[in-house]
Parts: C-alpha cells; sequence; structure tokens
C-alpha cells in the first residue's frame, strides 16, 4: 500500500492531533503500520535561521531541511504501510506535495489561531508582533493553493476520522 498522507495548516489548527488520531484508526481498524514526521523534526539550527527583530525565524521555509524530511520520507515509506507528514509547510515543497497520495489542509480563522497561540507556553509567552508574523507567514507559505486535490476541514470542529478515511482510502 505505501502509502503518504499531509497534513497543513497553521500553528495550533489541530495537525499533531489528527495525525495522532487517523495513525490510531489506521492500526486499530485497518490493521495498517503507520508512522509520522512532523515538520519540526527537520528544522535546521537555530543559529542558521534567519532572523525578525533579533528573534529567529521559525515561521520560514528556509527553517526545513528539505533534503533530511524527504529522506525521512523516503526510509519511511519502505518500512510503513502509511506516513503521515504534518506540519505548517507540509506543501510548501512542490516534490513533497507531488508525491502525497492524500493531501489534508486545516483552517481555523486567525481569532482562533490567535486564542491558541496565547495558550501555547511550550517557548513561553510570545509577543503579539511574533504571533501576528506566525500569522502572516501561515498565509504566505503554509496555505496550498487550494483545489480539488486537497481535502479541507475546519481545525476548530472535531473532525469524523472513520468517515475521513472512508473517504480518502
Amino acid at each position: 500500500m505505501n502509502k503518504l498522507i499531509g497534513i497543513g495548516g497553521v500553528s495550533r489548527s489541530g495537525k499533531t492531533a489528527l495525525a495522532k488520531r487517523l495513525a490510531a484508526e489506521l492500526q486499530a481498524k485497518k490493521n495498517l503500520s503507520v508512522h509520522i514526521i512532523h515538520q519540526d523534526q527537520c528544522v535546521i539550527p537555530e543559529s542558521q535561521l534567519p532572523l525578525i527583530n533579533g528573534k529567529a525565524d521559525w515561521e520560514h521555509p528556509v527553517s526545513i531541511d528539505w533534503s533530511r524530511l524527504n529522506l525521512l520520507i523516503d526510509q519511511d515509506l519502505q518500512s510503513y504501510d502509511i506516513v503521515i507528514a504534518e506540519g505548517l509547510f507540509a506543501f510548501y515543497d512542490q516534490a513533497i506535495a507531488e508525491r502525497m497520495n492524500i493531501k489534508i489542509f486545516l483552517e481555523i480563522s486567525k481569532r482562533l489561531f490567535i486564542e491558541r497561540k496565547r495558550e501555547d507556553l511550550r517557548w513561553g509567552l510570545e509577543p503579539d508582533w511574533y504571533i501576528e508574523h506566525i500569522w502572516e507567514a501561515y498565509l504566505r507559505y503554509g496555505r496550498p493553493s487550494l483545489s480539488s486535490e486537497y481535502a479541507c476541514f475546519n481545525g476548530a470542529r472535531d473532525i469524523d476520522v472513520r468517515g475521513l478515511l472512508d473517504e480518502i482510502l
């Protein structure tokens, strides 16, 4: 089978949660081996990142080591039935996007993004200007040119994973 599923969307839109739910459902109900690749696994060293207002700019496609991500995908597709690659820039690299059998895009409103981002204290309290920068980077680099090849879902609502799988597999 060996399929590559991509999940994209802005920070805090539910990409990781959906990837985990899909993986669990595929393993339990379809008896498939699944591995999730988080785009964050492939970020370049902080010292090599561009700066914005003196702060490392993680919100730019240059922050991703695309060769490493491709290598991880290649390795995982040899070992697992399904590989799920999720991240803000899931569809940015055209070569990777073209390899995806299934593309899922999660949308949330700017208001909900800001609300969720302010609650996310993993990296400490981020300043308002940086939260705005994250949103602008998402609009610039994270949104695919939407077409029929993307299954789009509202990340503010609970997604029926079983129904989704029936639809896409």
